[in-house]
């Protein structure tokens, strides 16, 4: 059983930054591909970043391009978010998620969740 534990959220002004951590118990990093997905109060949940468990192709949403970056440690069995140029619909709930031999993060279909940490982007 794969289980992942998000940490780093907060409050932090427009324009700053912060780092998300997701760390991933259970299995090796190599066999899945993790990501980012957040949900804000009122909307649906929607996926933010994934990276690959291959090759660690990574992928974004259009509103996160450029400002967020995903990566992982493999070593330390950890996938990160950093969180740049923060802005007030960046806040919402962000979890991270495995899905097994897959280079994608289809959001109805990841295999494992972790419980998620708010992020609060607000002056």
């Amino acid at each position: 059983q794969v289980q992942l534990v998000e940490s780093g959220g907060g409050l932090v002004q427009p324009g700053g930054s912060l780092r998300l951590s997701c760390a991933v118990s259970g299995s090796t990093l190599d066999y899945y591909a993790i990501g980012w997905f957040r949900q804000a109060p009122g909307k649906e949940r929607e996926g933010v970043s994934c990276i690959s468990s291959s090759d660690g192709s990574t992928s974004y949403v259009d509103s996160v391009k450029g400002r967020f970056t995903i990566s992982k440690d493999n070593a330390k069995k950890a996938v990160y978010l950093q969180m740049n140029s923060l802005k007030p619909e960046d806040t919402a709930v962000y979890y991270c998620a495995a899905v097994a031999f897959k280079q994608s993060c289809p959001l109805y279909g990841m295999d494992f969740w972790g419980k998620g940490t708010l992020v609060t982007v607000s002056s």
